[in-house]
């Protein structure tokens, strides 16, 4: 294990009811950084974080803590604490007394534990909040208080589980700043799990994106989102057009029938292959002017730019641009080398990318309702 791995999983396996959850996942977490295990519901980020925290016991793999077998170790023997969707505050205790909480059972000094309280008050932006009840509080002031009962013992590692989803938008927004300025305040490491792809870009260090109880990837947000490993990564970070492709030779992409130059090499000549193209990077221009041509079939104003959807040979495009248009327009794409990605095909070719049922894709990814075997067990 290396020196700055406060977190390593070797071969986790884990099963509900004869269902894989977890499937041979290895993820090494260092010391002192903000980590997020995004993925949609089912995908087995809750049930990582619930093996870190020792409240689940793996079916196969090892568990390893500043280089230490940990294993079976009990949740309140591990330097580990965890910040749940529902905040779990004591409603028949102050905010004082919700902090102070587990340091009393620690039998920590009546100073020290006043001094702590108000520290962290202060680093939550809670001063004068001391004798308020936890129902006179909003949800954020809430959170804010369970993080600081959370931390009140410095424990190395804190697990925060979609702490952030009762929120509504603008606090949540203002709560990722906050969390991420406390962690490196803090220097403790943070383990976030969320489904929430820009929350997951905004505030971390690496991403651990994954699906099926498996890693598809792992990186910083910049890598995760301009180099994704495959289809369902591309798909799941941000919005993507993933088409078919073959790769005539280094740096040379056949799509639709059309030659581009790209950035991409190693690949066999002729192989087969995903196209992965951002939305914002694609221009519209007249018709004449491109390098393919499609229909314009549908258009959304989104204030700074307008999401256009433009069918090229039966294939939905989405582009974003600053650029107005038409339904029933006949334009133009001009794509740049840099804008392609190459990825190699697997098991999620074919399944996204195209923008046909949009709309369909947008409801699922709103509703934040558990539903799998994972849920189940939380």
């Amino acid at each position: 294990m290396a020196k700055n791995n406060i977190l390593e999983l070797k071969d986790i396996y884990v099963s509900f009811d004869g269902e894989k959850v977890l499937d041979g996942l290895n993820l090494s977490i260092e010391d002192k950084e903000f980590i997020t295990l995004l993925g949609p519901s089912g995908c087995g980020k809750t049930t990582t974080l619930r093996i870190i925290a020792g409240f689940l016991d793996p079916d196969k793999g090892d568990v390893f803590f500043d280089g230490e077998k940990f294993n079976g170790i009990p949740p309140h023997k591990r330097q580990v604490n965890t910040i749940f969707q529902r905040y779990a505050l004591f409603p028949h205790l102050n905010v004082y007394e919700n902090i102070a909480f587990g340091m009393r059972v620690k039998k920590r000094p009546e100073a020290e534990i006043k001094q702590e309280v108000t520290d962290l008050l202060r680093l939550v932006n809670l001063e004068g909040f001391e004798k308020r009840r936890i129902s006179t509080l909003s949800g954020g002031q809430q959170q804010r208080v369970a993080i600081a009962r959370a931390i009140a013992n410095r424990p190395k590692v804190l697990l925060l589980d979609e702490p952030l989803a009762a929120l509504d938008l603008k606090l949540r927004k203002d709560m990722q700043k906050e969390l991420r300025n406390m962690q490196q305040k803090l220097g403790i490491t943070f383990i976030f799990v969320t489904h929430d792809q820009e929350e997951a870009l905004t505030m971390s260090d690496r991403v651990v994106v994954m699906d099926k109880g498996k890693i598809q990837q792992v990186g910083t947000p910049q890598d995760i989102y301009n180099e994704p490993k495959n289809a369902f990564v591309a798909d799941f970070i941000g919005e993507s057009n993933i088409v078919d492709g073959k790769m005539i030779e280094d740096y040379l992409v056949e799509i639709d029938g059309h030659n581009f130059k790209c950035l991409d090499a190693g690949f066999e000549k002729n192989e087969a292959v995903d196209v992965v193209i951002r939305p914002e990077d694609v221009d519209i221009v007249k018709p004449e002017d491109g390098e393919i041509c499609g229909e314009v079939t549908s258009i959304a104003f989104l204030g700074v730019h307008y999401e256009i959807i433009v069918d090229i040979c039966g294939f939905k495009w989405m582009i974003q641009t600053t650029d107005a248009a038409n339904v029933g327009d006949k334009v133009g794409l001009i794509i740049e080398p840099d804008a392609i990605h190459i990825m190699k095909k697997s098991e999620y070719s074919g399944l996204y990318g195209d923008y046909s049922s949009y709309s369909d894709e947008i409801d699922q990814l709103s509703n934040p309702e558990e539903t799998t075997e994972e849920a189940a067990h939380e």
